[in-house]
């Protein structure tokens, strides 16, 4: 189950020649990906890519129409290994994941990818996670690109910009027998417009001739004598290959403007926050058409340094606006220019921050202070635009941050891996603090408070091999902890094999919440559900144990708190040797509700008796201590003011985002805190004695309430 359903959106995937298309950009991918003639497709969903795997798992009838293959890889390695089917075959494959957290994963394929080259277009769709809404490092793909030559595209946050990079990538792939990726930001993938479609295509060769006629040539197997010649043909083949067919096909754009003593070199993803800054300015319109002459690289490797040269000649100063650091961009134009021997002066990171995501407000103050360096007289006609110093400098800001408390990321209402840190805290105080191999995946949030649980993270399914140096005699066992993403994609051999092979004696604690949470709720092989076109239900114990794995404890619900905190303390106390291993289990709370609620909601609407649990605090006996919040920070559970006047201290309460999974409860029993939680249970559509009774009920308390406040009367006056 993912995050969103796309069934009725991949229905416009259909539309032919001269129809207008309207949607978002990761639906724009898709349908030029179907226009390009595309022979397969893979990946492993990542923000913020993502959609781009559900819009191709729920447009799979759609696919197998055309013949295109596609599956969700296990990791970024799998994928990047599917475009091999493109080295011998003129077959075009198009991959995609996050990066460069994906990229670094699938760098050993990509790197033999490069070398040998392809015959048929292999296109990297790589979701650009740099900047403010990143779950990463903060690393550009830019040095892939570089390191391996293959040629990456950024283009203008547009629809036909995005559709034409995907056909021209694939084109220019086989131009220069070279994969290319396709770098695409947040916004660029959630960015919404129109293009006018073409009609899908068939690929080219497909992939059932391909097997019946295998193609064999050594000259692209990464093997010496091969490899030595692979160096030499990227740079005297395929990089002037690549060239040429960026210019004659203008995959670059030039903007001109009036303003020719000065002009803007930049990356096509940052167009429009540069169109915006210079309109703020007032050096361009609503509509983009500036003043200021921009050359946009819609391709920034490899550059064209002969069209560069043009661009900066006479001018004065050129502003190179390149995103994140080092400065590849700035750097070889400056050298370009050296080696032309043109004296035009380059301001970039002099001007820009080194680091950073620049949004209009970062680049505005920069392209103010270029121009009036350069253009004196210009820059004294510009108009004032806020800087986001000034705004941040505002009272009414600042008194804002000092009554919004900060908000770090936490578990979602009713998430089951809350209760495993609730129960590795309550264990820690007993048999003090251990070292903790924390690892990518919702449950990294435990690093927060209220848990503060976690010292390292070093990669998806990494957990366990992060704490491979503590696995050293002494009093306290290191603690690891991944999730069942984690563990199919990387954790399986590099985490449980790597500890069982070296006999490490520490505890593993495998996360198991039924899908890939982290990434949108994809489906994995240990997931509960049956899914029409994946091999589900293959239980992550049994995997350990083919391993190796000896101490094996499934715990099928995590909100038990009570045996999550025992099962813990056998683990770190026994006297068993090897690696102790638990699998938590208990489904994602998000999933769950996706799958529930309409459900739910349909057969109320029917008639149906359902009963809706809730859970709730007695103030009265509550003793504002809140050792529960601090035990479970569930965002439902917060504070209020006392009903009680003589009660200065704020009590517990439980708001309506409850979802009723009962944590709060557990924590407080396994914990012996106050007995203050309550359950109710909200029943739609009851029965006839139900409401009979519940009427009798509330009649007698009532009667006893008014029989208590007439007592209460006579005893006061």
């Amino acid at each position: 189950m993912a995050e969103r359903s796309f069934a009725r959106e991949v229905q416009d995937l259909r539309l032919g020649d001269g129809e207008e298309f309207r949607g978002e950009g990761i639906l724009a991918v898709t349908k030029a990906l179907l226009q390009s003639g595309v022979g397969y497709v893979g990946g492993y969903q990542g923000a913020p890519i993502s959609h781009l795997m559900d819009v191709l798992a729920d447009a799979q009838d759609i696919l197998a129409g055309l013949g295109v293959h596609f599956e969700t890889s296990a990791s970024e390695a799998a994928a990047a290994s599917m475009l091999a089917a493109s080295v011998m075959y003129p077959i075009r494959g198009a991959v995609t994941w996050k990066s460069t957290a994906g990229t670094n994963v699938a760098s050993d394929a990509l790197s033999n990818l490069a070398s040998g080259g392809v015959t048929g277009g292999a296109l990297i769709v790589i979701g650009e996670d740099y900047g403010e809404g990143s779950s990463i490092m903060q690393e550009r793909t830019h040095a892939f690109a570089m390191k391996s030559q293959i040629w990456l595209l950024d283009p203008r946050p547009n629809l036909p910009s995005i559709v034409q990079a995907v056909e021209e990538g694939f084109a220019l792939s086989e131009a220069s027998n070279t994969p290319v990726m396709l770098e695409l930001r947040i916004r660029a993938c959630h960015v919404h417009g129109s293009f006018i479609a073409k009609a899908n295509r068939k690929p080219a060769m497909a992939l059932a001739e391909a097997l019946e006629n295998p193609v064999r040539d050594t000259g692209r197997i990464v093997l010496p004598p091969a490899s030595f010649m692979h160096e030499k043909e990227k740079i005297e083949k395929r990089l002037p290959a690549a060239r040429r067919f960026i210019v004659e096909r203008g995959l670059n754009e030039t903007f001109p403007g009036d303003l020719d003593e000065i002009g803007i070199v930049l990356q096509g993803g940052l167009y429009n926050g540069v169109v915006r800054a210079l309109q703020g300015l007032g050096l361009a319109d609503v509509w983009g058409n500036t003043r200021v002459p921009l050359h946009v690289l819609n391709v920034t490797y490899p550059l064209v340094p002969e069209a560069l040269v043009a661009f900066c000649a006479g001018r004065k100063g050129v502003l190179v606006v390149e995103e994140g650091q080092p400065e590849f961009i700035e750097q070889a134009l400056a050298t370009e220019l050296r080696r032309a021997d043109v004296p035009t002066p380059l301001y970039g990171k002099a001007l820009l921050p080194m680091a950073g995501e620049y949004t209009a407000g970062v680049l505005s103050p920069a392209i103010r202070t270029f121009v009036e360096t350069v253009a004196p007289a210009l820059g004294r006609a510009l108009r004032t635009a806020p800087s986001p110093a000034a705004v941040l400098a505002d009272d009414r800001i600042k008194n804002l941050a000092r009554t919004v408390p900060a908000r770090p990321p936490s578990f979602c209402t009713g998430c089951p891996e809350r209760p495993i840190f609730s129960a590795m805290t309550l264990v820690q105080k007993e048999l003090g603090q251990h070292h903790i191999g924390a690892d990518i995946g919702c449950h990294l949030f435990a690093i927060n408070p209220p848990f503060e649980i976690g010292a390292t993270t070093m990669g998806y399914g990494l957990g366990p091999s992060s704490t491979a140096a503590l696995q050293v005699k002494a009093a306290k066992r290191p603690i690891a902890v991944m999730g069942d993403g984690g563990f199919w994609h990387n954790g399986l051999l590099n985490g449980i094999g790597n500890a069982v092979f070296n006999k490490h004696d520490g505890v593993v604690v495998v996360v198991d919440n039924y899908y890939s949470a982290a990434t949108g709720g994809q489906d994995l092989l240990s997931s509960r559900a049956d899914n029409k076109t994946r091999s589900t239900r293959h239980p992550i114990e049994a995997a350990i144990r083919g391993v190796g794995g000896k101490w094996v404890r499934t715990l099928q619900r995590t909100y038990d708190v009570a045996t999550m905190r025992d099962t813990l303390r056998e683990a770190l106390t026994t006297t068993a040797q090897g690696t102790k291993f638990i699998v938590a289990s208990s489904e994602c709370m998000l999933n769950r509700q996706r799958r529930e609620r309409p459900a739910f909601a349909a057969a109320v609407k029917r008639g149906e008796r359902r009963v809706r649990p809730r859970f709730g605090v007695d103030e009265d006996v509550c003793t504002g201590d809140h050792a529960c919040i601090r035990l479970s920070g569930c965002p439902s559970l917060s504070v209020k003011r006392s009903a009680d006047p003589l009660r200065e201290d704020p009590v517990a309460t439980i708001d309506q985002s409850c979802v009723g999974c009962g944590n709060c409860g557990e924590v407080a029993e396994a914990a012996v805190l106050c007995p203050s939680f309550y359950r109710a249970d909200l029943v739609h559509n009851p029965s006839r004695f139900e409401v009979w009774w519940a009427g009798t009920q509330a009649r007698i308390i009532r009667w006893l309430q008014m029989r208590r406040e007439r007592r209460h009367m006579v005893l006061t006056t």
